[in-house]
């Protein structure tokens, strides 16, 4: 019942005023989240934003969870010195007392593999962020155009 409250207040607020939850005793905000516009269903998705712990003592992300995708994780995108670019899944992300992670495009990120529905720009979509310590955090995810670089569009 709480994921339903939080997707529905989320949804009345404008996608780039923060939302603030508690993750067990961790206080944690999640800022500007955003998407691109898919074409189709064939290829992953990605969704964008930041993710601050304003708590006292450390917080681990320990997955995702969204009807709009059967496998989402968090994925790192990379460079070599070669030039060669490469992803794969980041694992858990642990983020300090008074810091934030930033997933962006060109890094860390929440793919969205296995679409069941095409991303369409205007739409949102809820994403919901698991922590180690059982907490959730559920944010509604506005989807931009498909050539948008931020949440400013």
């Amino acid at each position: 019942m709480k994921r339903l409250t939080f997707a529905a207040l989320a949804a009345l607020v404008p996608f780039s005023a923060p939302v603030k939850v508690f993750a067990g005793s961790e206080d944690v905000v999640v800022e500007q989240p955003w998407a691109r516009a898919s074409i189709g269903v064939s290829r992953p998705g990605a969704a964008y934003m930041t993710v601050r712990n304003e708590g006292e003592e450390a917080v681990t992300l320990t997955g995702l969870s969204t009807p709009l995708a059967k496998m989402p994780e968090i994925h790192r995108s990379s460079t070599t010195a070669e030039g060669l670019n490469s992803m794969a899944p980041a694992g858990e992300i642990t983020i300090s007392p008074g810091e934030s992670v930033a997933l962006e495009p060109g890094g860390l990120h929440a793919m969205l593999m296995r679409l069941q529905t095409a991303m369409i720009e205007g739409e949102t979509f809820p994403l919901t962020l698991a922590f180690s310590d059982g907490g959730e955090v559920t944010v509604n995810v506005p989807i931009l155009g498909i050539a948008a670089r931020g949440p400013e569009g």
